[in-house]
């Protein structure tokens, strides 16, 4: 299902050990910094490779998210607003990263501008409960679905490149 690069990729990111959501108090704060090795891990791995490819952070309790996604097409850097929330149920339910504007521009995606991750990434996730967290979701899920989606949205003229100034 994965290619070697991903999968050396992904081998990278640690596993999640605290099996733990927004409401478990103690054991949150615990998976929080967790999730935030994992990214740091993440992130430093894809700036090595020079592959880096968004920016997150959160809000002080760690249940809402929000950065840059960015895709290099033909050498134009095509950057998009990402948020999402930890559902109450997380890490048993993955979050539902949104690209709000993007939203309506792609059938592979539900409304609100949430990507669409249904077919192949949430069995995944859910086989590998409580050990996947967000930088597998951002590895696994936005990753492989920017790869596909925006170059298709770029040929159908529905995303255009505009320069980012300063």
């Amino acid at each position: 299902m994965v290619d070697d690069a991903t999968r050396k990729s992904l081998g990278s990111i640690p596993l999640m050990r605290t099996k733990a959501g927004p409401r478990d108090k103690e054991a949150w704060v615990t998976r929080l910094k967790e999730e935030y090795q994992g990214l740091i891990k993440y992130v430093q791995n894809n700036k090595d490779a020079d592959n880096d490819w968004f920016r997150l952070e959160s809000n002080k309790e760690g249940t809402r998210w929000f950065g840059k996604c960015w895709y290099i097409h033909e050498l134009l850097k095509y950057e998009f607003d990402v948020e999402f929330d930890i559902p109450v149920t997380y890490p048993a339910t993955a979050p539902e990263i949104t690209l709000p504007e993007l939203d309506g521009k792609t059938a592979k995606m539900y409304r609100g501008g949430r990507i669409c991750l249904t077919d192949h990434f949430k069995p995944l996730w859910a086989r590998n409960v409580p050990k996947f967290g967000i930088a597998h979701a951002m590895a696994l899920g936005l990753g492989p679905w920017l790869a596909v989606e925006i170059p298709d949205m770029i040929q159908r003229g529905v995303v255009t490149y505009t320069e980012k100034k300063g």
